[in-house]
């Protein structure tokens, strides 16, 4: 599990505990099967052991949750921020309600955007 958590492919792992791929599959199965769930248990394991330490005192682990925190922290914010721009990309604009519509092409004739020669003669107090 902690070959899978640090990210090595099967081959790596079957070469590490000295066996073949296909009795690597055969005989661990379940935890191939749950690859990308064993970097988190990895990392809830470091810091659960960081905790322990820090919470008996030694100094070293307390930085080091710090710095376990930190890392969470910049990585959660990092998703929400790509997780926000994809789900932007994927919109259609809304489409406008007739009144607004309405409200803003008034507004747009008012500025003198419309073409449609109207002009100063729409906007209040030039005359």
């Amino acid at each position: 599990m902690l070959l899978l958590a640090m990210g090595w492919s099967n081959e790596r792992i079957a070469n590490a505990i000295h066996c073949s791929v296909p009795t690597l599959r055969k005989h661990y199965f379940s935890e191939l099967k749950n690859r990308d769930i064993q970097r988190d248990r990895f990392d809830a394991w470091r810091f659960e052991k960081a905790i322990e330490q820090a919470a008996a005192g030694n100094v070293g682990a307390q930085r080091l949750l710090n710095q376990l925190v930190e890392k969470n922290d910049q990585q959660l914010a990092t998703t929400r921020f790509r997780d926000a721009q994809e789900q932007g990309k994927g919109k259609a604009p809304r489409p406008l309600g007739k009144k607004e519509q309405a409200r803003r092409d008034a507004g747009r004739v008012a500025d003198g955007g419309g073409g449609d020669g109207w002009g100063d003669d729409l906007k209040p107090g030039l005359h």
